[in-house]
């Protein structure tokens, strides 16, 4: 073999060699073995609380149009906001924030089988190298909104424009594009101190509006329109201002199944059903959270009731829908901050309506796990017979319930004490015993 032919050769085999080699090294620079964010496994009721209270202070509905203000947000607030939020997109994504002054660091760990283009197979072939995507933000502090300093993903260092680019790409392709132009057009400043950063704002006119039309995409309104529709005849010519749960909840979650059956997707069904439920057992429609549907049919006024009461369907709807936008760990903390509160000057803390919010949850984990077998139990009834109260919630009567704090820390020992625990397990063995639950 003469000497340029086997120049020709190896060049030949590099050619081929180099793409593999290139991708190892990215896979084993970008690719890590353990999160460097271990994710929020439970929100406490003060999370709630803080964020209750930052809602009501910085509602735009209260606000003059034109006025500054400023919102002091902790580092905590923002993790279990970042933390769960981001759990309908990105399951097991987690992150921890720091403020130091002039500057803040992010870090987000999220699972490589998280990702919706990657799936399990491909993260088990990537398994040698690692499973975890860890990307570290650098953000400085500037006259307006942060900038992004540097930015590591893994080991690998990016440019901070690539990050840009990748950043305004993924707002586009999520639907996100009109909240951050209203970030922008509102917020004046961000400042970053030690522990803490204060956001400089000032609504506009026409802020309100924009908010409420942000909560639900085009294609996600097309989605709820028939579920209003349906809810609309059944409540057209009822005699009485009561509805069981029960009678609106089974041909809602028929017209799911149909839904399903003719290629929609099952998961975004279950979720509508329950949106439009949850909205008008609150005694609200879609046309008071999307101003594009006000002109829509509207539902005939009834309160719902389940196991004979009308505070039950609030709880248990609440939760559902909660568990389906994607954070159970969040759906139980707002059950229970209710609780604490109605135990601080309310009607008191009452097991029967953590039961409640407690099977709400598991009806929501199974939309989400069993879509399609849940519209059939639903729809059908459990065991062939027509849907029935105690399908959905088991029997409470016997729990405990208008507790004063006092009385609830005396006989309970407060949130997560034992006797409060052994509470709970009662609770979720008499769910698990539903079989519409199981």
């Amino acid at each position: 073999m003469s000497r340029s032919l086997r120049v020709l050769l190896l060049l030949a085999v590099l050619a081929l060699l180099l793409p593999v080699l290139a991708v190892v090294v990215l896979l084993s620079t970008t690719l890590q073995r353990e999160p460097a964010v271990v994710g929020v496994a439970e929100i406490a009721t003060d999370d709630v609380a803080r964020a209750v209270g930052l809602l009501r202070t910085h509602d735009p509905r209260r606000a003059l149009p034109g006025v500054v203000s400023t919102a002091l947000v902790q580092e905590r607030e923002l993790e279990v906001m970042i933390s769960h939020g981001a759990r309908r997109w990105l399951p097991g994504t987690s992150g921890r924030v720091s403020f130091t002054r002039g500057s803040a660091e992010v870090l987000l760990s999220t699972h490589l089988s998280s990702l919706p283009v990657v799936g399990s197979s491909a993260a088990a072939l990537a398994g040698p190298f690692g499973r975890w995507i860890n990307i570290e933000l650098q953000l400085q502090e500037t006259g307006g909104l942060p900038a992004i300093d540097s930015a590591r993903l893994g080991g690998l260092p990016l440019p901070a424009w690539l990050l840009d680019r990748l950043a305004q790409q993924a707002l586009a392709r999520s639907g996100f594009t009109a909240e951050w132009q209203l970030a922008q057009d509102v917020v004046r400043r961000i400042r970053f101190e030690n522990g803490h950063a204060l956001v400089v704002y000032a609504w506009q006119p026409d802020s309100v509006q924009r908010v409420m039309a942000s909560l639900l995409t085009p294609a996600e309104l097309e989605r709820l329109k028939p579920y209003q529709d349906r809810l609309v005849d059944i409540t057209t010519g009822l005699q009485g201002w009561q509805l069981p749960l029960v009678q609106a909840m089974a041909p809602l979650f028929e017209l799911a199944a149909r839904r399903t059956a003719a290629g929609h997707d099952g998961v975004a069904e279950n979720r509508a059903a329950l949106v439009v439920l949850t909205l008008f057992a609150n005694g609200r429609h879609v046309g008071s959270v999307a101003p594009a549907a006000r002109g829509w049919a509207r539902p005939r006024p009834l309160r719902l009731t389940l196991g004979g009461r009308m505070d039950f369907p609030q709880h248990f709807l609440v939760s559902a829908a909660l568990v389906t936008e994607g954070t159970s760990p969040l759906s139980r903390a707002i059950g229970l901050y209710k609780e604490v509160a109605d135990s601080r000057g309310g009607s008191g803390f009452s097991f029967n309506d953590v039961a409640a919010n407690r099977a709400g949850t598991r009806f929501g984990e199974l939309a989400l796990q069993q879509p399609q077998e849940l519209q059939r139990r639903v729809a059908g009834g459990a065991n062939g017979r027509a849907l029935r109260d105690e399908d959905l919630i088991p029997a409470v009567a016997d729990l405990p319930e208008f507790m004063p704090e006092a009385e609830f820390r005396k006989r309970f020992g407060g949130i997560g004490a034992p006797a409060y625990e052994a509470m709970l397990s009662d609770i979720d063995r008499r769910i698990a015993g539903l079989p519409l639950l199981r």
